[in-house]
């Protein structure tokens, strides 16, 4: 008996060191990837940012990001952007993405460490597939909202407050029954509503299954996002903090509210500082 409970220990502790080295190799790999993209993503805004913007009619600037350089087509417009949107949204949503990861590759880490790692890396990839659709979509309606601005001064000068009824919706939505089913599907760990990756296609379809619920649950900070500044520094690293610490927290429904309520102030305040210039 003692020989037995030996033997059973030694493979208790050989599997707690596997698991242990295991974790810290999925988390160095993920530190090491939201470093290359921070920091990617943080030379390339610099750099747009010494191009400056284009002043429009009302008091704002418009983004360069929504433009074609001189010489570019839209085609290498729109794919300059997208592939700046991936690194952006790797950078962005890696820290709150690579806890449910780890808990996904441990649902299924008894098929061998190589598989559920591949099975793993599949789930990240149809995760980011998915914002980068989003991402597809935001040039597109950036670019052609672009163009009608530049083309109807009127409007134009009607942005500041368009953009402050934008942040105060969005953060009205914090506060939402929707918002809230929304985060806690995020909240909880892959195979509580999702079918656990049984091979390769079973683990695209749960990250594309995880990247939609990811969407719709940013769609208020997303949106607040786009408008204030798509590369805009400052308002990445705040917005990655707010979808980090509700999605992380224990109190997430309490961080979501929070952030509404600081959005909805930034939206009045907004809205009542361009509406007295026209007055």
């Amino acid at each position: 008996m003692d020989i037995v409970g030996a033997t059973n220990g030694a493979h208790v502790s050989r599997g707690m060191a596997t698991g242990r080295a295991s974790r810290r190799i999925f988390f160095g790999v993920a530190t090491l990837l939201f470093a290359a993209s921070a920091a990617v993503t943080i030379v390339r805004c610099t750099s747009m940012s010494t191009m400056g913007g284009m002043p429009m009619p009302g008091g704002w600037t418009m983004s360069m990001a929504w433009m074609r350089m001189p010489g570019q087509s839209w085609s290498g417009a729109a794919a300059a952007f997208l592939g700046m949107w991936v690194v952006m949204m790797v950078a962005m949503m890696l820290p709150s993405l690579a806890p449910m990861l780890w808990r996904c590759r441990q649902a299924v880490g008894r098929t061998g460490n190589a598989r559920a790692g591949r099975l793993t890396a599949i789930v990240g990839a149809g995760y980011f597939a998915v914002w980068t659709v989003f991402g597809v979509a935001a040039f597109a309606s950036g670019a052609v909202l672009a163009a009608i601005e530049m083309r109807q001064p009127a409007l134009a000068r009607g942005v500041p407050i368009a953009v402050g009824g934008v942040v105060l919706i969005a953060g009205a939505l914090q506060f939402s029954a929707w918002k809230a089913r929304q985060l806690a599907c995020c909240r909880n760990a892959p195979g509580h509503h999702h079918a656990l990756p049984a091979d390769a296609g079973a683990a695209w379809r749960l990250g594309l299954r995880l990247g939609l619920d990811c969407n719709l649950c940013c769609a208020g900070p997303t949106a607040v996002l786009l408008v204030i500044g798509v590369m805009d520094l400052p308002a990445m690293a705040a917005v990655t903090a707010a979808i980090t610490l509700e999605r992380l927290a224990p109190s997430g429904e309490r961080v979501a509210r929070a952030t509404g309520a600081i959005a909805i102030g930034a939206g009045l305040f907004l809205i009542a500082s361009h509406a007295s210039a026209f007055a």
